[in-house]
């Protein structure tokens, strides 16, 4: 959580556009998320209140307080409200409640192999039957010149999504930042839970 919250505090983190991803509205445009919404690792919550604004009862996760607290200040200037909640992606259990769709802009790529596993656990067990995952992550088709978080393979999405999910689709997607000349090349996952 330490760096996460410090870069929240100290400024605006790259992946922080003050706005929705292109992707996830893409996808609402597209009717693709459906019913009541959990964004996890909602950061300052954009995509989230994108969603609600969209007639979804919609609730954000993020482990920095930093990052919750300016999302809940955002509330009042917003035409729908958000459930944000601090709480760990890994233990979304804790939050008691069940949605039609999940996702994920920019959390998938943090974790390390044994923690994917932890954390499509954790997708389940709040996802309804049927529910959707839709996921965002940085693809191995980013330069790694700059930094930045893991590259990840577009099998390596797939196989983390695989025992207990359905494969819906992967399509090559683009990551939009505020870091100029970062073209932000990602991967966009689209899962079914398995009933």
């Amino acid at each position: 959580m330490g760096f996460f919250d410090a870069a929240y505090r100290d400024g605006r983190p790259p992946w922080d556009i003050g706005r929705p991803q292109p992707e996830l509205v893409r996808l609402e445009e597209a009717s693709e998320v459906v019913g009541r919404v959990l964004d996890v690792g909602c950061g300052t919550g954009e995509n989230a209140y994108f969603f609600a604004e969209h007639g979804h009862e919609t609730w954000g996760v993020d482990l920095s307080p930093t990052a919750i607290g300016q999302a809940r200040a955002k509330g009042p200037t917003r035409r729908a409200p958000v459930d944000f909640r601090i709480g760990s992606a890994l233990e979304l259990e804790a939050l008691g409640e069940r949605f039609d769709t999940i996702t994920d802009c920019g959390l998938f790529h943090t974790f390390s192999d044994d923690d994917r596993t932890r954390y499509a656990g954790s997708l389940r067990s709040v996802l309804r039957p049927g529910g959707r995952l839709f996921v965002l992550c940085f693809s191995d088709r980013e330069p790694a010149d700059w930094g930045g978080p893991r590259r990840v393979t577009e099998a390596e999405l797939a196989e983390s999504f695989a025992p207990g999910w359905k494969r819906r689709w992967i399509r090559a997607g683009q990551f939009a930042t505020n870091m100029p000349g970062v073209a932000g090349h990602a991967w966009v996952g689209a899962f079914e839970r398995a009933r």
